[in-house]
């Protein structure tokens, strides 16, 4: 029997589209969640669309129409952009889904009933765009949300609170004794200091002005507010209600707790201080680990409309392709650290690794073994001294990979795979593979020689191809396409680790490279304009 692992991504607040920076922590996921699956695992892996509150009720009202009619809208933008990323989800949740609303429902009356939830006066300061309510203690700034840099408004209504103050010590001992519970180790002492520290203040989970939210069940004039709304669909998805009591969904049974959360850095606090508060409300297991990845930023930057260099995910897929936006972001993002986006670096990277260096492997190797071998795979039985550091570094890095993955650093993975093909294209200076092939001297030596050399090559391509599966999926097929039918079934997660898996004998499909140089001048001349 497999075993489980359940990745999640936060929900995204449906009220606009989002760009290239909010779009990573997608690709990240499905990068994690492939490779899991390539690796032996049976993975959920969810995603969706927060879709309640006072910033869609305001854009609903200014356009004429309904809040649902608003985010019907712009989720369907939300969930094309993920199919065209290749976003491997598996269930896609949306907080205006029945279901969903009325688990939520039930969840907010047993924290109430638990005593988890009581019943006060909300004074503080509110950020729309952000649909987060702070208190003064939480302002580095005063008038500016700091979060968004937007202005905050002041705000006093008669409100539900969550008193965290009664989980202060048990989450602050959890934290402590589960080492990976909060990753990159800067976001545990980020909330450790920011936050648990300084003392938990209760937090309002009912808004009595918005109307647009699912009602609280026993007093309707107030809705549940959105991060206990938001939160709840890590467990609802999964089918979870309160009232089931042990009798839970199947999927709820199966997946639950969640392996991974993958979430902006920025909203670390609400999953690390308010989920397992309400989830330790409703008597669940916490989470596995909850990693907070950092933003991809543009010149520096973080990405914001009124800086005016917001760069959205479908233009760029419409200018370079959909593997080539997933390299990017997988490759230049560290585990702990921003990553920065300018149309130069992602050409030079596009260049330099997708057309130089794996490309161009990939097509002077089959063309090669067209040429010499009449299309077939040749069977290595001539070996020579540079060969042997060749397989030691494909099975060294292969070990890196798989290590660097199941740590979630994508990028420090991605370059494990890069530095394997730089020694590959290294083998061919070394062999030189072009003079074996047209040197009629000693032929039968010489043919030997070259058929271990090109086999050697073509495994290369081959173990790179599955590593490569979780990051450039696409790519990685029409690779292992060309490897001819036989060898594309061959790509388990185990045949990266021994060398001389690939099947000799077999026939390749030779078809044009699978990258092109880009015309740096000219694309960004495109790009700009002039």
């Amino acid at each position: 029997m497999k075993q489980k692992f359940y990745i999640a991504t936060a929900i995204v607040y449906s009220s606009k589209k989002p760009h290239i920076g909010n779009d990573y922590e997608l690709i990240y996921a499905d990068a994690i969640a492939r490779f899991k699956r390539l690796s032996g695992y049976d993975v959920f892996f969810l995603t969706g669309t927060d879709e309640h509150g006072q910033k869609i009720e305001e854009i609903a009202k200014e356009a004429g129409i309904t809040p649902k009619e608003s985010t019907d809208k712009v989720t369907g933008i939300i969930r094309s952009t993920y199919d065209r990323l290749g976003i491997s989800y598996d269930k896609f949740i949306r907080t205006t889904d029945d279901y969903h609303e009325e688990a939520v429902k039930k969840i907010f009356t047993k924290l109430y009933e638990n005593g988890d939830i009581y019943k006060g006066l909300y004074e503080g300061l509110y950020c729309v765009p952000c649909e987060s309510l702070y208190t003064p203690s939480q302002i580095e700034k005063e008038g500016i949300c700091p979060d968004c840099g937007g202005k905050l408004n002041e705000s006093k209504e008669e409100a539900y609170l969550l008193n965290l103050s009664k989980y202060q010590d048990k989450l602050a001992k959890y934290i402590e004794e589960n080492e990976g519970f909060l990753s990159p180790i800067q976001r545990k002492r980020e909330i450790v200091n920011n936050f648990i520290n300084p003392g938990l203040q209760p937090l309002c989970v009912s808004r009595s002005t918005v109307k647009w939210g699912v009602p609280v069940e026993f007093d309707p004039e107030h809705v549940v507010y959105v991060w206990i709304d938001a939160l709840s669909n890590y467990i609802t998805a999964l089918g979870y209600n309160p009232e089931k009591d042990m009798e839970q969904e199947e999927l709820y049974k199966k997946y639950a707790p969640c392996d991974l959360h993958v979430i902006g850095k920025d909203i670390m606090r609400f999953h690390a201080i308010y989920m397992p508060v309400i989830w330790w409300g409703l008597g669940l297991e916490q989470p596995k680990q909850i990693l907070g990845h950092p933003w991809l930023l543009t010149n520096d930057e973080k990405m914001s409309k009124s800086k005016g260099n917001v760069i959205y995910t479908d233009d760029l897929i419409d200018k370079f392709g959909v593997d080539p936006v997933r390299y990017y972001v997988l490759s230049v993002i560290p585990f702990d650290r921003d990553g920065s986006f300018t149309y130069e670096n992602f050409i030079k990277k596009y260049n330099s690794d997708l057309a130089n260096t794996l490309s161009n492997l990939v097509n002077r190797t089959i063309v090669m073994t067209e040429k010499y071998f009449g299309g077939t795979i040749p069977a290595p039985n001539n070996e020579q001294p540079p060969d042997g550091d060749l397989k030691e570094t494909a099975i060294s890095k292969a070990g890196n990979y798989a290590a660097l993955m199941n740590e979630y650093k994508v990028s420090d993975a991605v370059g494990e795979i890069l530095e394997l093909l730089y020694r590959a294209n290294k083998y061919i200076d070394e062999t030189e593979p072009w003079t074996l092939g047209n040197n009629p001297e000693n032929y039968k030596a010489k043919t030997d020689r070259l058929a271990t050399v090109l086999y050697n090559l073509l495994e290369i391509i081959r173990i790179s191809a599955v590593m490569l599966s979780p990051i450039i999926p696409e790519t990685s097929e029409k690779i292992l396409e060309q490897l001819g039918n036989e060898n594309k079934s061959n790509a388990s997660f185990e045949s990266i680790f021994e060398f001389g898996g690939l099947k000799s004998d077999g026939k390749i499909n030779k078809t044009a490279p699978v990258y092109l140089r880009l015309d740096d001048k000219k694309t960004l001349s495109e790009i700009y304009g002039g």
